[in-house]
């Protein structure tokens, strides 16, 4: 679950180049959508710009159109044998919206967290019910599950504000 989210909000791209905002993009590339990290490598060369250098120089220019699809706001240049993207300088409103995106995806964490924890409330209501446990175990494991549903929550809250301090960071 925290593995998920971590991975759900590292595409929401920081004042520095990040290869994981790329993530998400598929290549048409070979008749079939690829991960841009299956088609070539990415690298970082500064804190603003990024190089993708396919690995089969034919499908620079499917590349190319898939990050400019992407819609990510990246200067896109095609060099010839390589694309360089270049991050332009986050404003407030878009740090902003960037922490609004986020605390979306914090409230979405948190729901399934909560789905998961209904279930298992279920399942030992359902236990004690059909007599597998007793009342005393019900109730030990009910406040078990509550004390690992709050730490859960408080990872997915610290995760959640060292992203806000990535973000924010000028």
């Amino acid at each position: 679950m925290l593995d998920f989210f971590k991975k759900d909000i590292s595409v929401l791209r920081t004042g520095r180049a990040n290869p994981s905002v790329l993530d998400g993009i598929l290549v048409e590339a070979y008749g079939a959508k690829t991960p841009l990290s299956g088609v070539g490598s990415i690298n970082v060369s500064d804190a603003r710009s990024m190089v993708v250098s396919p690995w089969d120089k034919s499908v620079l220019k499917d590349i190319e159109k898939a990050i400019v699809e992407a819609g990510l706001g990246f200067g896109v240049v095609n060099e010839g044998e390589k694309i360089r993207l270049t991050l332009p300088m986050m404003t407030e409103e878009n740090r902003r919206d960037l922490v609004k995106k986020l605390n979306e995806k914090m409230e979405g964490a948190r729901v399934n967290l909560r789905k998961v924890r209904d279930e298992i409330k279920a399942d030992i209501e359902n236990a004690e019910g059909d007599k597998e446990i007793s009342e005393d175990d019900k109730f030990r494991f009910l406040k078990e599950l509550d004390e690992e549903v709050k730490a859960k929550n408080d990872e997915v809250k610290n995760i959640r504000d060292k992203k806000e301090e990535d973000i924010m960071t000028i």
